[in-house]
């Protein structure tokens, strides 16, 4: 059983989104700048839309915290005000019914018996995510309190690969955030942002491939004993459930397939002390038999270009059958450096759920002195 779980409510164009976060420990002290600060950072990156520009993100705790914000160990609720509900609320909207290829439109139209395809587009929007990021950066405050440290970047955008930066190192942490693409390699970022620039010039979208890291993690975390308490296969689900993320890859993953067995496991070195050991490489991706190794997590997401198109694209209206191009809706170009925060915040969930159950407890205090006593 998940000692973590969180549920999200709202649309995209509603009034506002709310979280609920249960299973925190008692007593952990939250920074209301932290988590206002992940939130703008997935506001962020090249080739978003006007829609950023309205929004200001704010989480606002209404419960499980008191007055000084901190956990009672009772559920979290968190609420993120929709500012473009003001825009949207005097107004209906024509209904929709021309479904766009790649977006949830036609599928939830066709589960739920919707009579406008716009139903699907409001919950299905990754304007979800905003909750989400929230709920990640309570859970990554938890881990803060353990050395844990999780950051991403990103490795293509498009036909661009830029080279991947150590994100073990302050100075390249620092300098993604900088990056208006969430780039390390600064070559890489100029060439990128061109072609974004080419993208939104020719009316479409695009995609690319972001490194989500974990570092100082302890050995030990999940379990190799059912296929449900496996970390690897938990931390793939979680990532493959944010929007428009269509492959995940853990470590070496794909590349790892083609490479000869006695090149691609990590050497395992003893250093003389019992109980110690150390690696040479780490292919892994700090996961083996689903449990981590004590090596950093290591994963890959790749993102597709958002469903969205300026210029549209064949379609069938749902209700008369007939043929039709499908309307654009505002959309960003570009929401890949975006997407390494969500993949962040998804990651930092997964990553406290599993760390409590192993050091667990209803207080910040019994975690701390469980960890202590490992």
């Amino acid at each position: 059983m998940a000692m973590l779980r969180y549920l999200t409510a709202g649309e995209s164009h509603g009034p506002a989104l709310t979280g609920i976060l249960e299973g925190m420990v008692a007593g952990l002290a939250l920074d209301q700048v932290r988590i206002d600060r992940d939130l703008r950072r997935r506001q962020g990156g090249y080739g978003r839309s006007g829609r950023q520009v309205i929004e200001k993100d704010h989480a606002e705790l209404l419960g499980g915290v008191t007055r000084e914000l901190v956990t009672t160990g009772g559920p979290i609720a968190i609420q993120i005000e929709n500012r473009d509900w003001k825009n949207w609320k005097e107004k209906t909207p024509a209904r929709m019914t021309v479904p766009r290829p790649g977006h949830a439109d036609l599928a939830a139209a066709v589960k739920y018996r919707y009579q406008d395809l716009r139903l699907a587009l409001e919950r299905a929007s990754a304007r979800e995510t905003a909750a989400r990021v929230a709920v990640g950066a309570i859970a990554r405050q938890f881990l803060d309190r353990f050395g844990v440290v999780v950051a991403s970047q990103v490795v293509c955008i498009g036909e661009i690969n830029g080279a991947a930066g150590d994100l073990s190192d302050d100075a390249v942490r620092e300098r993604v955030e900088a990056s208006p693409v969430r780039a390390a390699d600064p070559e890489a970022e100029a060439a990128m942002i061109g072609c974004v620039d080419r993208t939104r010039r020719a009316k479409g979208t695009v995609g690319g491939v972001i490194s989500i890291e974990a570092f100082n993690l302890p050995a030990g975390l999940g379990s190799h004993v059912q296929w449900d308490r496996k970390l690897d296969g938990r931390l793939a689900g979680a990532m493959m459930s944010i929007q428009a993320i269509k492959g995940v890859e853990i470590g070496a993953g794909f590349e790892g397939a083609r490479t000869p067995g006695s090149r691609l496991h990590d050497p395992i070195i003893a250093t003389g002390r019992p109980g110690e050991v150390v690696r040479t490489s780490n292919n892994a991706g700090g996961l083996e038999g689903g449990i981590t190794n004590g090596q950093p997590v290591v994963i890959r997401i790749a993102m597709k270009p958002i469903s969205t198109l300026l210029s549209g694209m064949d379609s069938a209206d749902f209700y008369s059958g007939e043929a039709a191009r499908a309307e654009y809706q505002r959309s960003d170009i570009c929401a890949v450096p975006a997407a390494g925060v969500v993949g962040e915040a998804v990651m930092c969930f997964v990553l406290a759920d599993a760390f409590l159950e192993k050091f667990g407890g209803d207080s910040l205090a019994e975690v701390e002195e469980h960890w202590s006593d490992r």
